[in-house]
């Protein structure tokens, strides 16, 4: 594992420290756990506009979704909200 020194505010410091008291686990494990989550959505976000993206740009072209294939799911569903 790697390390790296992130100088915090006092307020940012004290905030972190009074979770980790009250949860009962280290300050780095919090500040971790946090960052992994910050960067999963980060992640997710850019991958989510990458698609709006493409989807926008090829909307109507021999890229989009095929018609048949769109009605077909639409149907499922629609079927499904009967059952």
């Amino acid at each position: 594992m790697r390390t790296f020194h992130l100088p915090l505010p006092d307020e940012l410091h004290d905030a972190l420290r009074r979770e980790a008291t009250a949860d009962h686990r280290p300050a780095t494990e919090l500040a971790r756990d946090a960052l992994a989550g910050w960067l999963q959505t980060r992640q997710r976000e850019r991958v989510a506009g990458e698609i709006r993206r493409f989807a926008l740009a090829h909307a109507g072209s021999e890229l989009d979704i095929d018609a048949d294939l769109e009605r077909a799911g639409v149907d499922h569903l629609l079927a499904g909200e009967s059952s």
